[in-house]
């Protein structure tokens, strides 16, 4: 096309692996590039290139990032012992998300796509929950350690100003085991509570935290601390919303969830984050419909995700000549929400006129009864489905029309 839509600043793209690679580069060749003039500053982070650099491309991915404020990451393989062997990888290589959302200490959004027509898996999720996940720290930046003989495991810190070291045993193993350190930082913690408090007050949803401070009393406390500290900055604008903030022990906030028809935010902690994130994907009925974008507390940097695997099954499928039907929304809503933000930093509404466009257009598609099996499924035995190329190229069609 000769009059596309000039994107101002590069934007960071992160190539991934196996079928999510397959559908980034069907949306990025025919949903995107024929209608934008973006620069790409591009990253290969699947698995044979971060084996190339041992893995040193992730974190000048992550660099990048910060440079230029907007990325956008495909699904990656973080290995275990049988992809280590599957690959020739000689260590395994930490997961690629963790090196970047550390670097980027932000605050994680995952939010489903509501489709009218695609039934939930809990009917009474009306509305869009938003998880908001703490990105930094816990265990994706832990330190284990594996005991082979009788010994004590010890928690040391040591004040740089030479005074006394605090020091508590953590467990005198008789035998065999495994040990785990985690920490996180008053100053994360804090850019995570006002993170979520501002995504609350300017979308008008109450927030809830999850914690389980009954036991982690000190740790999980400390978050309850700095939330109820910053809160007091919003209490009064939360108050004229007709908004809440509380902090919920999890197993109450888990009970709460499945209860409610939905429009709040959740904020977890990393791996709670982790978890919760798919349940509410399954709740909503794919995680193919979630969307993942990761904002730095000061709201300088801004990375989308496929919030879903590699669908290693699909690419083995694919791989063997045969037609799959993963589903691409994820992938495009990375694009788009990316666009959008780029938009949205450069001042160029136009490009966030087109990345909602091009949203709106593909959960038209689905409403119309062109999506792609895993919906398909959920609508019943006679709905058809289509590949995940054709879904992208009755996309593309839809939005050349749209667009003349």
């Amino acid at each position: 096309m000769s009059n596309k839509i000039k994107v101002g600043m590069p934007l960071v793209e992160m190539q991934g692996d196996e079928m999510a690679r397959i559908m980034w580069e069907w949306v990025r060749d025919r949903l995107i590039l024929p209608f934008v003039d973006v620069e790409l500053v591009q990253f290969d982070l699947g698995i044979e290139n971060r084996e190339r650099t041992d893995d040193k491309v992730t974190h000048e991915a992550a660099q990048a990032a910060k440079t230029y404020g907007v990325a956008l990451k495909c699904s990656t393989i973080t290995p275990d012992r049988a992809r280590q062997q599957e690959f020739g990888l000689t260590r395994l290589y930490p997961s690629p998300n963790g090196t970047i959302r550390n670097a980027l200490d932000g605050t994680l959004f995952r939010e489903p796509l509501i489709c009218a027509n695609v039934p939930r898996g809990v009917a009474h999720w009306d509305r869009p929950v938003v998880i908001a996940r703490h990105a930094f720290g816990e265990q994706y930046r832990a330190k284990e350690i594996v005991v082979d003989r009788p010994g004590t495991v010890k928690l040391v810190f040591e004040p740089e100003d030479g005074g006394e070291p605090i020091v508590q045993n953590v467990h005198a193993f008789s035998g065999n085991g495994v040990a785990l350190g985690i920490f996180n930082t008053d100053e994360s913690i804090r850019g995570f509570a006002r993170a979520c408090l501002n995504f609350g007050l300017q979308r008008g949803y109450p927030v809830y935290f999850s914690h389980k401070a009954t036991v982690l009393k000190q740790y999980d406390g400390r978050f309850m601390e700095i939330f109820a500290e910053e809160f007091e900055a919003f209490e009064d604008a939360y108050r004229a919303a007709g908004l809440v903030y509380e902090a919920r022990l999890i197993d109450d906030m888990v009970a709460f969830s499945l209860k409610s028809t939905g429009g709040y935010l959740w904020a977890c902690k990393n791996y709670d984050g982790d978890v919760q994130s798919d349940y509410l994907a399954q709740g909503y009925g794919s995680p193919g419909l979630m969307t993942s974008v990761l904002m730095s507390p000061d709201g300088r940097y801004v990375l989308t995700e496929t919030a879903h695997g590699t669908a290693v099954r699909h690419y083995r499928q694919f791989r063997d000549g045969e037609p799959t039907s993963s589903n691409p929304l994820a992938t495009i809503v990375a694009w788009t929400r990316a666009l959008a933000q780029r938009g949205r930093f450069d001042g160029t509404p136009e490009v966030e006129r087109f990345a909602a466009l091009l949203e709106r257009t593909c959960i038209e598609l689905v409403e119309a009864g062109t999506m792609t099996r895993d919906l398909a499924r959920l609508i019943g035995p006679r709905q058809t489905y289509v590949s995940a190329e054709e879904f992208v190229a009755q996309a593309a069609q839809a939005m050349r029309v749209r667009v003349a």
